[in-house]
């Protein structure tokens, strides 16, 4: 079980999640974050993982896929509070090229 609670300042959003992120969880997540930054015109979208107690590739996915939405949107997006057992999959996932990943987090 996955919960994705979307808390908005101004321009911005936070989603924090809790729970597993896995190839059963993805898509719900991946609807939930969507369609919110898109109804709600986000220039900025947080990821927050501190709650997140598991990752497998569709986890890296995500990430990829709300950078590519924000883009279109003309947006960012950033992935916080990394916890420890997840910043070497985030490492060798590449996704520290895109620049999402907060300095000090990974």
């Amino acid at each position: 079980m996955v919960e994705v609670k979307i808390i908005k300042d101004e321009e911005s959003a936070t989603a924090f999640i809790k729970g597993d992120i896995d190839h059963h969880t993805a898509k719900d997540i991946r609807e939930q974050i969507d369609a919110y930054a898109q109804n709600n015109q986000i220039k900025l979208l947080k990821l927050d993982f501190s709650q997140v107690q598991f990752m497998d590739s569709s986890g890296i996915g995500l990430i990829m896929g709300r950078f590519k939405m924000m883009q279109m949107l003309k947006g960012k997006v950033t992935v916080i509070n990394v916890p420890s057992h997840l910043k070497r999959l985030i490492k060798i996932s590449g996704l520290l090229a895109l620049g999402v990943i907060e300095k000090g987090e990974v």
